[in-house]
């Protein structure tokens, strides 16, 4: 499965790309909001891994964007961030398919939650 890691912090992404490459997945990072857009336009990922807080367009607003967009519309979108749970439905109902704590998939140096999230939803596209 090609996933999309868009995240601000190298660490981070590469903490990421590294758990979810042993998982037997191809992965392609952007490091701010502009970036995945513009990557997720061009590659197409079967999943998207996305940080709300991000530099030049925030991750609410890279959202709204795929979900606008014919080609990324059915793309399952695990959001990761460290707001409060309070956010879950509000980023749900605009579009994001999961939502996880990013303090619990980093601390888990194997990304397991993260994982088995994308195993479980897997690619949508028609």
């Amino acid at each position: 499965m090609k996933a999309l890691v868009i995240d601000d912090s190298r660490f981070q992404r590469i903490a990421i790309q590294r758990a979810l490459g042993r998982a037997g997945h191809d992965v392609v990072t952007a490091e701010d909001g502009e970036a995945g857009l513009k990557t997720a336009q061009q590659a197409v990922p079967d999943i998207i891994v996305l940080d709300m807080m991000l530099p030049k367009l925030s991750g609410v607003d890279v959202l709204k964007a795929l979900r606008q967009q014919q080609d990324t519309k059915e793309v399952p979108v695990i959001v990761l961030t460290a707001l409060s749970d309070k956010n879950r439905e509000r980023l749900l109902a605009e579009g994001a398919t999961e939502f996880l704590n990013k303090t619990d998939v980093v601390s888990d140096s194997n990304c397991s939650i993260l994982v088995a999230a994308m195993q479980q939803l897997g690619p949508r596209r028609k």
